[in-house]
């Protein structure tokens, strides 16, 4: 399974959750698949979903769900340690690790030879850490978005791209979609 599939195979669940999605392919692909005002898409911060994600949860109670890649992890390991020191229960870190800059050209990342993402985590104080293969996320991402626990998800997975058009909506626009879903939503 590529990023695409296992973003397809969530589709479900995730439909009706606060998603903040990785800059580059994964927005593409996650617009592609199923265009949410819930879904606010990374445009030009390569890092930074998980930073922003954390802080979505930290100031409201609704859970957020953050889908992160490897490589963006990489650019900001500062984040788990964030993370871990303001856990809150209604934080879902999913990490597509594919093992390269899929929005790049693949070119292989740490995590895709020796640097385990899981093990940074625990490392940084973050607690309920799971590592899964890519066939696993659905069922474990279905019990964290059941359980009121803050979750980091390492979701290894194949690299390979889904050819998908750029996110044609303006960055004010998701923004303000997503925060009126956010304000609103009961």
């Amino acid at each position: 399974m590529i990023r695409y599939d296992i973003l397809k195979e969530i589709l479900p669940l995730i439909e009706d959750q606060f998603v903040v999605c990785n800059i580059g392919l994964p927005s593409q692909e996650l617009y592609q698949l199923s265009d949410q005002p819930t879904n606010f898409y990374m445009l030009g911060t390569m890092g930074l979903a998980s930073s922003i994600g954390l802080g979505l949860a930290l100031v409201q109670k609704k859970k957020i769900l953050a889908i992160d890649g490897d490589g963006s992890i990489l650019t900001n390991l500062g984040t788990l340690s964030t993370i871990a020191n303001n856990a809150v229960n209604n934080f879902i870190l999913l990490i597509i690790d594919n093992g390269s800059y899929g929005s790049t050209g693949d070119q292989l990342t740490y995590a895709g030879k020796k640097t385990s993402l899981k093990e940074i985590a625990i490392a940084c104080g973050c607690e309920n850490v799971l590592e899964c293969q890519a066939e696993e996320t659905a069922g474990i991402l279905k019990s964290a978005l059941e359980n009121d626990k803050m979750t980091i998800i390492v979701s290894k997975c194949e690299s390979g791209n889904v050819k998908v058009p750029v996110v044609d909506l303006d960055p004010v626009i998701i923004r303000h979609r997503f925060m009126t879903k956010l304000n609103n939503k009961n």
